[in-house]
């Protein structure tokens, strides 16, 4: 089992490496892909040092499955290269999420939905990951109508530089900057660019991938995301709109039953999700579950979830263990 971790010296493919190993993926030669100027370092994996490849030379070695996370310019050029060389692709860029000949998958919510055939596979948006999770189950009970989401995001979304920006700035140190604004202390409501909507991209991310991994466009989403200073974990405010009347326990059960899903959610011993506790776990955690008072069939919920992880390295390591599963690689 040849695995190729395209953009392996970023902040996501050093995870992909750490979650590879964790999971213990059956790996029997690891094929470390990234830019030029870092062709030729070592990367360790498992206790063994491994020569940093192009991607050309990535091809020619033939290895099973490519995990890409170097960004959608890389993928949008590559991704076609390795998938028509026979190689397996599953790609954490944006590049081919809403691509309709192309799946966007979450192994719990839509892992079916993939063949044999499906040579570049997308892995969606970390904050819509760790939403569409809790949704599902919620949604095959009592049929979401809307969903009302507002996220606190962490630096680690942007990758290293946003976190160099962060621990300058809270130790008093100029340097180079990954926002316009200071992240330390402040707030920042804009991730990604605006577009002509007056949405960002990564609102609109979270409104279309929701509705593509779901498999239901009748969805309502709308959200506003924000940059917070916290160093890894993804928070979500989430208000969510049924067809059908719950019970506030049912909802509980159901998310306590969910694969991947945690409940933490005991108000009287101040017992709810932070980020800090979903540091290097890969599970999605949910508390906060309340009542919306203000309409019927409406509930209010905080979602939390390890960016890096969950959002990214550990999903797209899971779609690689179900085609493995399959006996697809």
């Amino acid at each position: 089992m040849k695995v190729a971790v395209v953009g392996a010296t970023g902040l996501v493919g050093s995870k992909m490496l750490q979650v590879l190993t964790e999971r213990n993926f059956p790996v029997t030669e690891l094929i470390p892909v990234a830019s030029e100027k870092s062709v030729g370092k070592e990367v360790t994996f498992k206790g063994k040092g491994y020569k940093v490849v192009s991607a050309d030379t990535a091809i020619a070695m033939k290895p099973n499955v490519a995990i890409f996370s170097a960004g959608g310019s890389t993928s949008l050029e590559w991704a076609p290269k390795f998938a028509a060389a026979g190689i397996t692709v599953i790609d954490n860029s944006s590049a081919w999420r809403m691509d309709p000949t192309k799946k966007l998958v979450v192994p719990e919510v839509n892992g079916d939905a993939l063949t044999p055939e499906d040579k570049i596979i997308a892995n969606p948006n970390c904050s819509t990951i760790q939403m569409v999770l809790v949704l599902k189950p919620l949604h095959e009970q009592y049929k979401i109508k809307r969903v009302v989401v507002s996220t606190y995001q962490s630096v680690t979304g942007t990758g290293v530089k946003a976190v160099n920006q962060l621990m300058n700035e809270r130790q008093g140190i100029q340097g180079e900057m990954a926002y316009a604004y200071p992240i330390d202390l402040n707030v920042i409501p804009q991730i990604d660019v605006f577009l002509d909507n007056g949405y960002t991209k990564e609102e609109m991310k979270m409104t279309n991938e929701t509705k593509k991994i779901m498999g239901d466009d009748q969805i309502q989403v709308t959200a506003t995301t924000v940059r917070i200073p916290v160093m890894g974990g993804h928070s979500e405010a989430v208000n969510i709109e049924f067809d059908k009347e719950y019970e506030l326990a049912d909802i509980r059960s159901i998310l306590a039953k969910t694969p991947g899903v945690i409940v933490v959610d005991n108000p009287s011993k101040a017992e709810y999700p932070m980020p800090k506790d979903a540091h290097d776990k890969d599970e999605v955690f949910v508390g906060r579950i309340r009542r919306d008072e203000t309409q019927p069939k409406t509930v209010n919920m905080w979602i939390v979830a390890d960016n890096l992880r969950k959002g990214a390295a550990t999903n797209a390591v899971q779609i690689a263990e179900y085609l493995l599963a399959k006996n697809w690689l």
